[in-house]
């Protein structure tokens, strides 16, 4: 059995966005028992991290690092149509992921203890994000 399903994340700017729940219900109303469910972010200035969902210093650190390395307003950019943290978005976004593969178990997304699923915004002003999540595998029994 496949199942597809879209739906739209508002960020308020650069962070990072908590999704588990929203890819937990998909897999959920999917009637899938065990299987994959796979999640694409359909955008090139943001992207998708599995990542410590207890400690949120975790997430600001990761900014932290992705900030140094890909400072804003490098001036050695050229493509800046949109500002300075135009390209610096493009990068963090190709240096992360826009998709990510998790194995459905027991009817739900079978993450660590200690794992979330986040839209990571790399840039300033807010966005509405569009994610498909496809999830594939076995009906459970009666469904």
């Amino acid at each position: 059995m496949l199942v597809q399903k879209s739906f739209s994340v508002a960020t308020r700017g650069r962070g990072t966005y908590d999704v588990t729940e929203q890819i937990q219900a998909v897999v959920a109303n999917s009637g899938v028992r065990a299987g994959l469910c796979h999640v694409f972010i359909h955008h090139t200035s943001a992207s998708l991290m599995l990542c410590e969902n207890a400690d949120p210093t975790v997430r600001r650190d990761l900014e932290t690092f992705l900030s140094r390395l890909v400072p804003d307003g490098d001036p050695d950019f050229q493509h800046t149509i949109e500002g300075p943290d135009d390209m610096p978005a493009h990068i963090r976004s190709v240096l992360t992921q826009s998709g990510l593969q998790i194995p459905v178990a027991q009817g739900r997304c079978a993450l660590g203890t200690w794992q979330g699923i986040y839209v990571w915004e790399h840039r300033f002003q807010a966005n509405h994000r569009r994610l498909t999540v496809t999830v594939l595998g076995e009906l459970a029994a009666g469904a």
